[in-house]
C-alpha cells in the first residue's frame, strides 16, 4: 500500500509541474502506456490470489482513476493558457480602420432619377407610373396624334400582334406621355405629377438606343399659364445642374398634345471637350443647346382625358433622364449606359449611401 500511496504522490506531482503539453504526453505513456508503471502494477492483479486481488486491486485502479484525473485537469489547464496566450496575440485593434469591403454602385440613370423625385417632390410634385407595355389609344390617340403621324410607323415603334380586350394594338410605350392619361384619367384635378421610366423606339447610335429613360412633367390647375412652365423648368434646372447662372431660351415649336409649343434650349459653353451647362447661350464663348420639349396641354387632350378644358388648364414637359446624366456627369456615349461594364460603373456609379438631398447636395 506504501509504494503505492509513493507512486502517486510522485505521479501527481509530476503531472502539476509539467510544463507543457509534450510533457503531460510522456507522462501518460510512463504511467498508462502498454509499459506503463500503473499498466505493470494492473496486470501483476493476474497473478495474485483472490485475497490478495481483493486487498490489492482497490488501491491499484484508485490509483490509476487518480492519476488519469489528474492528467486530464493539468492538459485542460495547459490547454486554456495557450488559448489565453493566442487570444492575447491575435487581439483586434478596433481603433484602426477596417479593411475595404467590395461594395456595389448605383447606376447613374438610377442616381439622377433620385435627384429628379427629389428636386420636384420640392416643389410639390408626385412621381406616377404606368405599364410599359401600352395601347395605342394611351400612346398616341388620346394625345392627339393622328392615325398619319410617323411616331406611329412600324419602323419607330415596337408593335405586338396581340390587341387588348377592346380590340386596341399594343406595343412598348414610345414615351411616358400614357403616364399623364392614366393619371388625367384616375385623379381629379389638380395635378401635380412626373412620370420617370423607360421607353422604348426603333433607333440606335451613339446618343440614341432601342430602350432609354424619360421624365415627364404634368400640371393640371385653373389659370395655368406659360409663365408657370418656365418658371418650373428654370427651377427645376438650377437644383439640378447646381448652378445659379441657368439661362433658358424657349423655341416655338410643334408637338400634337401641347398648344402652343416650346422647345427648351440651355446656354452652354465647352471646356476641355465637354459641355458645360450654364450661362447665356448668346454670350462670347457660349452657345444653346436643346435639352427638352414642352408646352401647354392641347385643349383635344384635356377633353380625351374627361375634363372640361375651359376649366382647367396645364402644362407638360419631357426630357431624357440618360441625357441629363451624360450633361451632367460628363458622359460622351449613350451605349455605355447599358453595356455591363463594370470598369464603366466603377468609375461613374455612385456610393449607394449617397442619397440625393436639396439640403445636403443633390448631387453629394
Amino acid at each position: 500500500m506504501s509504494d503505492i500511496q509513493a507512486i502517486q504522490t510522485r505521479l501527481v506531482d509530476d503531472i502539476a509541474a509539467a510544463a507543457d503539453l509534450d510533457a503531460i504526453e510522456a507522462l501518460r505513456v510512463a504511467a498508462l502506456g502498454k509499459a506503463g508503471s500503473i499498466t505493470a502494477l494492473l496486470k501483476t492483479l493476474g497473478g495474485m490470489t483472490p485475497d490478495e486481488r481483493q486487498a490489492q486491486g482497490p488501491a491499484i485502479h484508485a490509483l490509476r482513476e487518480t492519476v488519469t484525473a489528474a492528467l486530464a485537469a493539468r492538459k485542460a489547464a495547459l490547454d486554456a493558457a495557450a488559448l489565453d496566450v493566442k487570444l492575447a496575440a491575435e487581439a483586434i485593434d478596433m481603433s484602426l480602420p477596417a479593411d475595404t469591403a467590395p461594395r456595389g454602385s448605383v447606376h447613374p440613370v438610377s442616381q439622377v432619377m433620385d435627384e429628379l423625385a427629389e428636386i420636384f417632390a420640392d416643389m410639390g410634385f408626385a412621381v406616377a407610373t404606368g405599364p410599359e407595355i401600352e395601347d395605342d389609344w394611351r400612346n398616341f390617340t388620346a394625345l392627339n396624334i393622328p392615325d398619319t403621324h410617323p411616331a406611329r410607323a412600324m419602323h419607330d415603334t415596337f408593335y405586338f400582334p396581340d390587341t387588348d380586350a377592346e380590340g386596341r394594338t399594343m406595343l412598348l410605350r414610345t414615351h411616358t406621355s400614357p403616364v399623364q392619361i392614366r393619371t388625367m384619367m384616375s385623379q381629379e384635378p389638380p395635378i401635380r405629377i412626373i412620370a420617370p421610366g423607360r421607353v422604348y423606339r426603333s433607333d440606335s447610335d451613339a446618343t440614341h438606343t432601342p430602350m432609354f429613360h424619360q421624365v415627364e412633367g404634368l400640371v393640371i390647375d385653373r389659370g395655368i399659364h406659360m409663365g408657370h412652365l418656365k418658371w418650373t423648368l428654370e427651377t427645376f434646372l438650377k437644383a439640378y445642374f447646381e448652378r445659379d447662372d441657368i439661362v433658358l431660351r424657349l423655341r416655338p415649336s410643334y408637338f400634337p398634345f401641347t398648344e402652343p409649343s416650346a422647345e427648351v434650349d440651355v446656354g452652354y459653353k465647352q471646356e476641355k471637350g465637354r459641355r458645360i451647362v450654364g450661362g447665356n447661350g448668346d454670350d462670347e464663348g457660349h452657345a444653346w443647346m436643346e435639352l427638352l420639349g414642352s408646352g401647354m396641354v392641347n385643349r383635344r387632350v384635356i377633353a380625351n382625358c374627361g375634363l372640361d378644358p375651359d376649366e382647367w388648364q396645364g402644362f407638360a414637359f419631357g426630357v431624357g433622364v440618360d441625357r441629363l446624366a451624360m450633361l451632367k456627369y460628363g458622359m460622351d456615349d449613350l451605349r455605355a449606359f447599358f453595356d455591363g461594364d463594370l470598369r464603366w460603373l466603377s468609375h461613374y456609379g455612385f456610393n449607394a449611401l449617397s442619397v440625393p438631398t436639396l439640403s445636403g447636395g443633390i448631387s453629394a
